[in-house]
């Protein structure tokens, strides 16, 4: 992969991005440049061979593909630094930035440079993420490169730019959900014997199992439940007790609930 990537905002997602770059093998230490303002946080990447800056002209300017991974309250700013070093033959710009359309990004910038919306979550930092993309018409192949960029990183989908709401709440807040559950069934296989270790060693890995069964398989979720369900069993008995208190329908709400909370952000 012959490109310059600069992060600009290295907080959690945009540490994870490099660090899930850097470990796919396809760039080099050297290709990437992340910036923040406070640089001793980035010190771990630096001692990893990234080049760390709080110069965010001068990271475009060493790059052909500029990710914006900032909170929605810097992205004015943040463009105020960078607009006059922005060049729209040379350049993509890729954006994490929640509520902020490819259309705001393009009109702040005031150059007709490619933009690409991208929601990734940070399972990226291990190559495992759940990457939507959009962008607008006559991107001239920006999607695509973007899209390679994120292949290495884990699935990638191309969605249609007014479900980007809807795949932040399900791709990357759907990290907290299933951590939430992970840490649920820790704790009741805690009462029923194990040691903490043991218990959360044994609830990961089967929720890495369930997820790759339906990956591999595309198999509906009840299907692969039916098979470890026995009459009279302690599997349904279980199921039915979870369901009772609502496990399915708060997951459900749980998610709207998220999903108006972004919306109010419009």
């Amino acid at each position: 992969m012959d490109k310059k990537i600069a992060i600009l905002g290295g907080g959690n997602i945009g540490k994870a991005i490099a660090r899930g770059l850097l470990a796919s093998g396809k760039l080099a230490a050297s290709d990437l440049v992340v910036t923040r303002r406070n640089l001793p946080r980035l010190e771990g990447l630096k001692k990893e061979g990234i080049l760390v800056t709080s110069d965010n002209a001068e990271a475009v300017r060493r790059s052909s593909i500029i990710i914006l991974c900032v909170q929605p309250t810097q992205v004015k700013d943040l463009v105020a630094e960078i607009r006059d070093v922005v060049d729209p033959v040379k350049h993509i710009i890729a954006t994490v930035v929640t509520a902020y359309e490819v259309q705001d990004i393009r009109e702040l910038i005031g150059v007709p440079v490619p933009v690409v919306r991208v929601m990734p979550n940070t399972a990226i930092s291990i190559g495992e993420s759940m990457t939507c993309l959009a962008t607008h018409e006559g991107s001239d192949g920006a999607l695509e490169k973007v899209q390679e960029v994120f292949d290495q990183l884990g699935s990638t989908m191309v969605i249609r730019e007014k479900l980007m709401a809807a795949a932040t709440i399900l791709g990357a807040c759907g990290i907290a959900y299933f951590m939430r559950f992970i840490r649920a069934a820790s704790q009741g296989g805690i009462q029923v014997g194990f040691h903490a270790e043991e218990a959360q060693l044994i609830a990961a890995q089967t929720a890495r199992g369930a997820a790759s069964l339906l990956l591999e398989t595309g198999n509906h979720p009840e299907d692969e439940i039916d098979k470890v369900t026995t009459p009279m069993g302690c599997t349904i008995a279980g199921l039915n007790e979870m369901e009772h208190f609502g496990l399915s329908s708060a997951v459900i709400k749980g998610i709207i609930t998220s999903y108006n909370e972004i919306e109010k952000l419009k």
